[in-house]
């Protein structure tokens, strides 16, 4: 079977064309509806890396991209409420601790939707969330700097850093309760429709039974940072968005480019030991990043003046390209992206 024959794609295919593609205007300004997320849930794609065993696909990699390019591609901010819900799948498919056999076949059978909370882990050894031992559990305090699909989700894996320097990670059930209070949602250049706020932990209780993953943070670190240095299949996405909006005689053009950078990041992706070759990962990453400008930029070109009203596609996807310059972020990154800048058009 091909990526493009898969049943996931098709559905993948079927959502964007005939659901989200024609609302995303509409959406980027009023916000992701509980209606796209329930056609997310009864499509199967909430469990596309899921295991077939829990009520999942267990898709292979090139399905799992393509989906989500599509998905990015039609709108960005239904693709990244529920691209969230991947993380807590895939955690809970490589534990076993007892909340895996409680949460495991709802998230994967898309019968729960599930947010994260742990980018800010990434910012260690500041901690903005520190996690104490207590009687039959934990207890969380500071503050979640991101937290994307408020009110659409239905539990949160979340985060924090132990007094032994490890890494928490734990399911709380995404509302307002004692210890846990959201702020108002953020009002973002692109993405504000993502439904995205900060969480104030003032020690939230959670029982040891939905603890999730233990592990010390150096060792989080070393899982977490090959994930960083790929480019993400929604650049392309966007790419490919974009470049249907510019004249052909310009868009053959950068879409020949798109095919040849696409190959090689997903070539690379897939490459069996994923910490090798981190530099010319990085650098791909870059590529990708600078092709998608160029096609967003094309597309507002294109469409002139027309561009600049809320309502047009083009500016919509230019802001969103300005998201994924920076959505997943680490130094490491952060760096080589600048350096790639500073080497100037080639």
């Amino acid at each position: 079977m091909t990526v493009a024959a898969h049943p996931l794609v098709v559905r993948a295919r079927e959502l964007a064309d005939g659901l989200l593609a024609p609302a995303a205007e509409r959406v980027d300004q009023e916000g992701v509806p509980a209606s796209h997320i329930e056609a997310i849930r009864r499509s199967g794609l909430l469990g596309v890396s899921a295991p077939v065993a829990h009520g999942g696909s267990a898709a292979p990699a090139a399905v799992v991209r393509e989906t989500a390019e599509i998905l990015a591609g039609a709108c960005c901010s239904t693709w990244f409420v529920q691209t969230q819900h991947h993380t807590p799948v895939l955690t809970l498919a490589k534990t076993a601790l007892p909340v895996r056999d409680r949460l495991l076949g709802p998230l994967a059978r898309g019968e729960l939707l599930s947010g994260v909370a742990y980018a800010h882990l990434r910012s260690y050894p500041r901690v903005p969330v520190r996690v104490r031992r207590e009687a039959d559990g934990r207890r969380f305090s500071g503050t979640v700097p991101w937290y994307t699909g408020w009110g659409l989700n239905d539990v949160m894996l979340l985060a924090g850093v132990t007094e032994d320097d490890e890494a928490l990670f734990a399911f709380v059930e995404a509302r307002e309760q004692p210890g846990l209070r959201p702020s108002e949602p953020m009002r973002l250049a692109a993405l504000t429709a993502s439904r995205t706020v900060s969480l104030e932990l003032d020690g939230l209780w959670v029982p040891e039974e939905a603890v999730a993953l233990l592990m010390p943070h150096a060792d989080w670190v070393a899982s977490d940072h090959p994930k960083t240095l790929n480019a993400n299949p929604a650049v392309f996405g966007i790419t490919r968005a974009a470049l249907t909006l510019v004249e052909e005689e310009y868009a053959g053009v950068l879409r020949a480019r798109l095919d040849e950078v696409r190959r090689h990041a997903y070539a690379l992706a897939d490459h069996p030991v994923p910490q090798e070759r981190a530099e010319e990962r990085l650098a791909v990453r870059a590529e990708a990043f600078t092709l998608m400008r160029t096609a967003t930029e094309a597309a507002v070109v294109t469409g002139g003046g027309r561009t600049m009203l809320l309502t047009h596609r083009a500016q919509r996807l230019a802001r969103e390209a300005l998201f994924l310059l920076v959505q997943g972020q680490t130094s490491t990154s952060r760096a080589a992206h600048l350096r790639h800048l500073a080497q100037g058009p080639r």
